[in-house]
């Protein structure tokens, strides 16, 4: 098996490649290999190629991401052109991996289709399946056909929702398996309907979060299980902007990094955080929250990649 240089590409591979300037929070060290492939096969090829114990981390547009001081170890796949492609003309929506969520939506939506719980997702569509991505009501999983994926080892798989065991923010997709397109079962709707709930939507989102600060979206999960009774056999769950209000980190800073004012479920880079500030302010919440009601929250930013060496 061939290091990552040792193999023959069409699409990009590029070492040391800075990561900072492709996440959403602007912060984290460079990525050992990047790699950018040009289309399924060449993926595949290398990825069959690579030296199994090589980390591969496939990542979409940083949305929903910290990446460490320090950088990251193997190789990081990003894919682009030839990623990206959406059809709605069918039963079923088609989407690249690398299609935005919102451009998704709005697709589907002049079809007919309704996948407008997307609308206001950041991220791409390999993302909302990885994280099985949901609002109003809706996740990824409760529309989701079929997906294909390339293996760590080369094979291109065609998934199943059973497959992918979706639960709340989280699959069963093996490591380093790299997702390339999604099928929908959307249902029907009117597009004119269709457009004036997602500018709905937008609207809210706005007027209630931090969508001009430099964030990645939600930082913790609902903490499921837990009513505002603090009541663990209450199936309702609990949202964790107010179990961080209750312990006081609204607004909260850690060098450039803050508790949104707005929402304080939302961790921003102010303009001049470290990675290690923003993962240290986030575990300071964790920390409060636990003493203030016995509630564990749990990331739903992913943190990857090695801590800044002294």
């Amino acid at each position: 098996m061939s290091a990552p240089q040792d193999i023959s590409v069409r699409g990009r591979l590029t070492a040391e490649r800075d990561l900072a300037s492709l996440t959403w929070l602007r912060v984290g060290g460079p990525a050992e290999w990047l790699f950018q492939p040009a289309d399924e096969q060449d993926l595949a090829d290398f990825l069959a190629a690579l030296d199994p114990d090589v980390p591969v981390f496939p990542m979409g547009v940083g949305s929903n991401l910290i990446v460490r001081d320090g950088g990251l170890r193997g190789v990081v796949i990003r894919l682009g052109r030839g990623f990206n492609g959406i059809d709605a003309t069918g039963a079923l929506v088609r989407a690249g991996a690398a299609a935005l969520d919102s451009r998704v939506a709005r697709r589907a939506a002049e079809a007919g289709r309704d996948l407008t719980f997307l609308r206001t997702i950041p991220g791409t569509i390999g993302g909302a399946v990885r994280m099985n991505a949901g609002c109003y009501g809706t996740y990824t999983a409760d529309v989701l056909h079929t997906v294909r994926a390339i293996s760590r080892t080369g094979e291109v798989r065609t998934l199943r929702p059973a497959d992918l065991e979706f639960s709340y923010r989280q699959t069963t997709l093996p490591e380093g398996w790299v997702l390339v397109e999604a099928m929908f079962n959307a249902p029907e709707g009117q597009p004119e309907a269709l457009a004036a709930r997602m500018d709905a939507q937008l609207a809210k989102r706005d007027a209630t979060q931090p969508t001009k600060d430099r964030t990645a979206g939600s930082t913790f999960r609902n903490p499921a299980g837990f009513s505002s009774t603090g009541r663990a056999d209450d199936v309702h769950d609990l949202k964790a902007w107010k179990v961080i209000d209750e312990a006081g980190m609204r607004g909260a800073r850690r060098g450039g990094a803050q508790m949104s004012e707005k929402h304080s479920n939302f961790l921003i880079n102010t303009g001049d955080a470290t990675a290690a500030e923003l993962e240290g302010l986030g575990e300071e919440v964790r920390k409060r929250v636990f003493n203030a009601r016995g509630i564990a929250l749990e990331w739903e930013i992913m943190r990857v990649g090695d801590p800044a060496s002294n």
